[in-house]
């Protein structure tokens, strides 16, 4: 039996206009490692991207009530008596 699985990754294209300096640099680098320019700005593209996700991730605990009272404010005054 084989299994084939497929993979769909949509690429974008666009135009970059950066310092050439910087260019510089990415262009060594793709040298380098012996791949694109392009593939060298992909992945610089998807770290960032990954870096502003990672940012903006809600925090453990960080919420609003719909009321605007704290859940420091809604356990003072319980609305049932405590378990037996």
């Amino acid at each position: 039996m084989v299994v084939v699985i497929a993979s769909c990754i949509m690429n974008r294209r666009t135009t970059v206009s950066a310092d050439a300096e910087a260019l510089a640099t990415l262009e060594a680098e793709a040298r380098r490692r012996g791949a694109s320019l392009s593939a060298v700005l992909a992945e610089a593209v998807e770290e960032k991207a990954f870096s502003i996700r990672r940012k903006r991730r809600p925090r453990v605990g960080v919420g609003r009530s719909g009321d605007g009272r704290s859940a420091r404010e809604l356990m003072e005054n319980p609305i049932a008596d405590p378990l037996r």
